[in-house]
């Protein structure tokens, strides 16, 4: 690399490739860390252009600059629901809409890889009214948010109300959680500023604890406001993370194979075909 940089227009190209990460070349072979815990956080129908840069989102925003800043990351489809279970499942297992209930039977997914692999999952829903709840809705609760209900190889006892996520203790965390905020809370119904304030009094402790007890926390969208391209903003922080912008283009099956590559579990469904990311963390 550096024998090429013969000019100042090539070291001014140089410097900016480095300062955003575009994406690397195959050649560079890197892997993804295993972590202690990753959490995964699902907010709700907004643009990426309406999250990263907007005054109205000053924490998720020093998430962004603490971290990796996904600048090219998408959704893969509408509405809702679908992309909650492309991002679990690694395939929209044919939904199109919101409907409720759904049931699959012997379908893959992370929390089935993880638990046969010996590992741990839980998913913690905000009003959630009782752990192994099944309804369609209660409160500002909606099942059509909640992914692994809907399989009957997890355990009902993986479905649990953000009450018992535990603020006091991140190390009783399983292997992977998911946390899905509640219909204003994910800002669906309320605005932008919500949404980022509930983020910063609820998670940012363990956003903290993460740095130093190798952990990650995954932020991302089920999908975009505007229903163009579907480009939503995703956000990585944690241990060995190397803060910057990168270009990379991922999408819900992207995270997917990254977090089942952390745990060495094969790929399913349309996660095959996505290349895990790997250009963002410090080396060893």
């Amino acid at each position: 690399m550096h024998a090429l940089i013969k000019s100042a227009g090539t070291v001014a190209l140089f410097s900016f490739l480095a300062n955003n990460h575009a994406a690397e070349p195959a050649a560079a072979k890197r892997t993804v860390p295993r972590f202690d815990h990753v959490l995964i956080v699902i907010m709700e129908n907004e643009d990426q252009e309406r999250i990263i840069g907007n005054p109205a989102a000053p924490y998720i925003n020093s998430l962004a600059r603490a971290g990796a800043n996904f600048t090219d990351a998408h959704a893969v489809t509408h509405p809702s629901q679908p992309n909650y279970l492309a991002l679990f499942s690694g395939s929209t297992q044919g939904v199109t809409d919101n409907s409720c209930p759904l049931t699959f039977t012997g379908k893959a997914n992370l929390a089935s890889q993880l638990v046969a692999a010996g590992l741990t999952f839980t998913g913690f829903s905000e009003d959630l009214p009782a752990p192994g709840y099944t309804g369609c809705a209660a409160g500002e609760y909606r099942r059509k948010h909640n992914p692994w209900v809907n399989f009957d190889n997890v355990d009902s006892s993986s479905n649990q109300p953000f009450t018992a996520f535990p603020s006091g203790n991140f190390a009783a965390l399983p292997t992977v959680s998911v946390v899905v905020p509640n219909m204003c809370n994910d800002n669906h119904d309320c605005p932008t500023a919500t949404g980022d304030s509930w983020l910063k009094a609820k998670l940012d402790g363990y956003v903290q604890w993460a740095k130093t007890h190798n952990s990650l926390l995954i932020l991302t969208w089920d999908e975009d406001g505007s229903r163009r391209d579907n480009h939503i903003a995703t956000i990585m922080v944690g241990a060995t993370v190397n803060p910057g912008n990168y270009n990379t283009t991922i999408n819900h099956y992207t995270v997917l194979r990254t977090v089942q590559e952390m745990y060495g579990l094969p790929p399913i469904e349309n996660a095959v075909a996505a290349l895990p990311i790997t250009n963002i963390w410090k080396s060893p």
